[in-house]
């Protein structure tokens, strides 16, 4: 008979990589064939911009949570508990009182952890008591080997599992794509300041005023940037006609612009930034990549093999590199396809669906 898992996990909306990944795991015929699976959605939010703000539906939705983690706990009787954790703010507290019941059941916890911040956060004395309490005989998965340190206070590294994050490949292209003679610079990501729309905005401008042809591409929901703000950032810096925000796209219409795009950007120096999926995305259509270091992103982006890591907030770093890859068509066709070639290799969604199985049976062996 089948282990019965139950999945405390984020489902969509809104759309970001801790929910897609649980959306995969909730499709994913693979892990549902080997256990006998329930899902609870913890994600109260419907909008990105709603992250971290007090809403009526949130408090509601969360009680809800509460009640289906009980109705399971009493009738379902999980033997292991997957757990989408929360590491940080409000919602880490929120996540504290489910596992608080989960321990009162004596239900084995696995936490995948989809962002960072506790070893800073754990220099608070009351904090670090509550994580000692939430992390003790747990085991936890991890997205890259790098992100380790975060929780090497509170669990020790024989209890860890590393899972690389895999998505569907929707590309259907030949990978060799031909180079335009002016080549589009794509930005995909929700308008969020962390993720380094601006610093973006700041290089290009530099770039346009040194006489470099390229067009640049926005994608994203509004988050701490909302549209306005963005216009009037373009606006200023004389990037009309040249930069392009395009608002939200899903399915086939971003599937084109990623197909339609030479190079791809994400100068991210968000504090908790661990896997970005949309690196994945970037990789199987074959681009090359500009990001930073933060989180795992050395496990995606090899500096000098399919794109270039620069330094958080560093200006100069962000123009030298844009440049080349403006000026360089072989070299972006080179970058792009050793992007698709370790994408095949490591990121496909099978790649990380029979990972996530062989973690789940390791830890279910551990359980019996």
């Amino acid at each position: 008979m089948h282990q019965r898992i139950l999945f405390l996990l984020h489902l969509p909306p809104p759309i970001h990589g801790s929910s897609l990944v649980g959306q995969y795991i909730h499709r994913s015929q693979l892990i549902n064939s080997n256990f006998n699976t329930k899902y609870i959605n913890l994600l109260g939010s419907k909008r990105i911009n709603e992250t971290g703000k007090f809403k009526f539906h949130k408090v509601i939705s969360y009680l809800n949570v509460i009640i289906q983690l009980l109705s399971s706990l009493t009738a379902f009787r999980p033997q292991i508990c997957y757990f989408a954790l929360s590491t940080t703010g409000i919602a880490f507290i929120k996540d504290l009182i489910l596992i608080f019941l989960i321990k009162l059941f004596r239900v084995k916890l696995i936490y995948h952890l989809h962002n960072k911040g506790i070893k800073k956060k754990s220099e608070n004395t009351i904090l670090k008591i509550l994580y000692q309490f939430a992390f003790k005989n747990t085991d936890v998965i991890v997205l890259s080997q790098k992100l380790y340190f975060d929780v090497e206070k509170f669990v020790p590294i024989e209890r860890v599992f590393v899972c690389f994050n895999g998505i569907e490949d929707k590309s259907k292209i030949n990978h060799i794509r031909k180079s335009q003679s002016v080549p589009v610079i794509l930005f995909l990501s929700n308008l969020i300041k962390s993720k380094g729309i601006f610093e973006l905005l700041e290089a290009l401008s530099v770039l346009k005023l040194k006489g470099n042809r390229f067009e640049c591409r926005i994608i994203g929901g509004e988050g701490d940037i909302d549209s306005t703000m963005l216009y009037k950032k373009i606006s200023e810096l004389n990037l009309n006609g040249t930069v392009f925000y395009l608002g939200k796209k899903y399915d086939k219409e971003k599937e084109i612009e990623l197909l339609n795009s030479e190079i791809f950007v994400l100068p991210t120096f968000y504090e908790n930034e661990c896997f970005p999926l949309v690196l994945l995305e970037a990789m199987s259509f074959s681009l090359p990549i500009i990001s930073t270091s933060e989180g795992g992103i050395e496990d995606i982006v090899q500096n000098g093999i399919n794109g270039f890591l620069v330094q958080k907030l560093n200006l100069e770093q962000l123009i030298e590199k844009l440049e080349i890859l403006i000026k360089e068509p072989e070299l972006r066709a080179e970058f792009g396809t050793k992007s698709r070639a370790i994408f095949e290799k490591k990121f496909t969604l099978r790649t990380f669906e029979n990972s996530l199985l062989n973690i789940l049976k390791d830890v279910s062996v551990k359980s019996i």
